[in-house]
């Protein structure tokens, strides 16, 4: 695979049971990739290692005073320096090649999985975290990956260095054999501690990118409250924390560089002690210490990506941990059996679990007392239940027996935070949809009116308010211009059933009450259902339920369940306990009233 080839028809199913696993699963993905920059790492390395060689038999030819020896030497020199230049350039190629396709395998994998999961992404994962794997994970990941083949062979250069120079001298070689794994293998006790340090400041790292998103995310909330100082103290202490973190993992790693510049010094002073030694006693030549030190201080950069490739992993691992959890979820409904040729049915949608009946081409209102138990609702109608369970039907069709974009044709569900991406207002709106809706007519219907008028102030550059530029999550808009015109692009995909949560909650009752007739006349025919506690919209509703501690406990219009039902009324007028109690005593006074007002007809009579 090349950049250019990217992205990958089809990333493949990842071994997301641990973050070791992922890593070597990402490599054996990458095979071609893996020798090619192995094979140009050791015509690299080995042309490097054999500079010595050629410096020790230069040195040698002038001290025996043969020109045609130098002659070759200086060809032999020419062809190494040719080599190792065409070993770099390509290695470095093929390595940059091998990190940006895992990150961009990575990066595939993550926004499948995102698709699949939907919104249930972010209540099973925390979004500063999504945002961490895959932004500077994903990019730890593939550094990794490509570091793999660079350390095999640097490795395999060490190791026919070591042989070569046996064969070569053997009484010098010895000691270079003998030192160089032991400066290898030196700072590897160190590694355990270094590897947790990297982890907790992984940790601590993942928490501040989610306390800074959530906190931009809120921060109009936030102004408005006056709460911006608290949640800056919080990040401030959040930042602190890790950059303690990463100067104790700093020193670790310090003291790890230290080693591997310590102990090949110590080892070349030994070699020129030794080797002079030997020099003096004419058991070597010239030539022969000059390449063996040349040889010592040469492989010092082969060893280096013995660090590298510890530090790699240690950063690695916990990104790779973290990247294989988010890959390891899965939906709560097993689609494995799910229909390839199945067709978008049509009908009532039924939610046996709560006993809950949209009847088809009906506006259904739902009233639920807790907020979140309204959400978990809305999106298991959607055929992305929280938990395992029996699946909702359409039409008597489960939705866990239809293909992913099936269901998701079938049965729409917007929740009570819907996201804006950025661009502009003709890109937000153009979603799949049956063509049967027009932008203009959803943009009515949902009241956006005053939205279009306000965007097209804020851009003068934009001749056509649809033109205009959104910013990302529409944070230059007001919660209600967001609610509205999130309700607009839904409405523009024309779904067989289209599930609101709350979609009005930001706005005023005078714009609620025309988007409640604007979203029934806009949808009549089609079935809608709506989680609210608004009077304005349950009033309009065709069908009106009341879910109270997962089960329908009352069903019909909105103005007989406030008269009859006190848990739908003390819900949808927010009347409190004490109220509901006042109330009674005064009805039952009232009652009371009346009796003594009959008593004294009868008895005058």
């Amino acid at each position: 695979m090349q950049i250019q080839d990217l992205p990958y028809p089809d990333p493949g199913v990842p071994d997301a049971r641990s973050g070791p696993r992922f890593l070597w699963w990402l490599g054996r993905n990458q095979l071609g990739g893996q020798f090619k920059s192995l094979a140009w790492g050791l015509l690299h390395f080995v042309a490097v290692s054999t500079l010595p060689f050629c410096v020790g038999f230069a040195v040698q030819a002038v001290v025996d005073r043969s020109g045609t020896r130098l002659a070759l030497t200086g060809a032999l020199l020419v062809l190494v320096g040719v080599c190792v230049a065409l070993g770099d350039t390509f290695l470095h190629r093929a390595a940059v090649t091998n990190w940006i396709t895992a990150a961009a395998r990575v990066q595939q994998l993550l926004a499948r999985k995102a698709s699949v999961l939907g919104a249930a992404l972010t209540r099973r994962v925390a979004a500063g975290e999504v945002v961490a794997v895959s932004t500077g994970d994903v990019e730890k990941i593939g550094w990794f990956v490509e570091a793999v083949s660079r350390f095999t062979a640097a490795a395999l250069t060490v190791v026919v260095v070591c042989v070569a120079l046996v064969v070569y001298q053997p009484a010098l070689g010895a000691v270079v054999a003998v030192g160089l794994p032991v400066v290898a293998l030196a700072a590897l006790p160190l590694l355990p501690r270094a590897t947790r340090r990297a982890d907790f400041q992984r940790e601590k790292a993942g928490r501040a990118t989610e306390l800074a998103s959530d906190t931009v995310a809120g921060l109009r909330v936030l102004r408005g409250i006056g709460g911006e100082e608290l949640f800056l103290d919080r990040y401030r202490r959040a930042s602190q924390e890790v950059r303690h973190a990463a100067v104790r993992s700093a020193r670790m790693w310090s003291l790890i560089s230290a080693i591997q510049v310590l102990l090949p010094g110590v080892l070349m002073i030994v070699v020129v002690w030794y080797g002079v030694h030997l020099a003096r006693q004419g058991r070597i030549t010239i030539g022969e210490l000059v390449t063996v030190y040349s040889s010592v201080m040469v492989l010092s950069y082969p060893l280096r990506h013995f660090e590298e490739i510890a530090m790699a992993y240690s950063f690695s691992r916990p990104s790779a941990k973290r990247a294989a959890r988010v890959l390891s979820l899965e939906r709560a409904t097993d689609v494995a059996g799910a229909r390839s040729d199945a067709v978008v049915p049509a009908g009532d949608l039924y939610d046996p679990a709560t006993g809950l009946l949209a009847p088809a081409g009906r506006l259904t209102a739902v009233v639920c007392g807790d907020p979140d138990a309204a959400g978990l609702l809305a999106e298991r109608l959607g055929g992305h239940p929280a938990e395992p369970g029996t699946a909702v039907l359409l039409g008597g069709v489960p939705l866990d027996e239809l293909p992913l974009d099936t269901a998701r044709t079938a049965v729409l569900v917007q929740d009570k935070d819907p996201v804006l991406l950025s661009g502009s207002l003709r890109e937000l709106l153009d979603v799949p949809a049956s063509g049967a809706v027009r932008p203009e007519d959803a943009l009515a219907a949902a009241q956006c009116g005053d939205v279009l008028e306000a965007l097209a102030q804020a851009s003068l550059q934009a001749d056509d308010p649809m033109d205009t530029r959104i910013t990302e999550r529409g944070r230059s808009l007001s919660g209600g211009q967001r609610q509205r015109l999130a309700l607009a692009r839904s409405l523009i995909t024309d779904p067989e059933v289209l599930v609101l949560d709350e979609p009005t909650s930001a706005v005023d009752s005078h714009t609620e009450a025309r988007i409640a007739e604007g979203v029934r006349g806009l949808r009549e025919g089609r079935t809608t259902v709506v989680f609210t506690s608004s009077p304005l919209l349950l009033d309009r509703a065709d069908r009106v339920v009341l879910v109270h501690e997962g089960q329908v406990t009352a069903v019909g219009a909105h103005r007989e369940l406030v008269r009859a039902e006190p848990r739908y009324r003390a819900v949808v007028t927010r009347e409190t306990e004490e109220e509901a109690a006042l109330r009674g005593v005064e009805e039952e006074a009232a009652l009371d009233g009346v009796l003594e007002a009959f008593e004294e007809i009868e008895e005058t009579a």
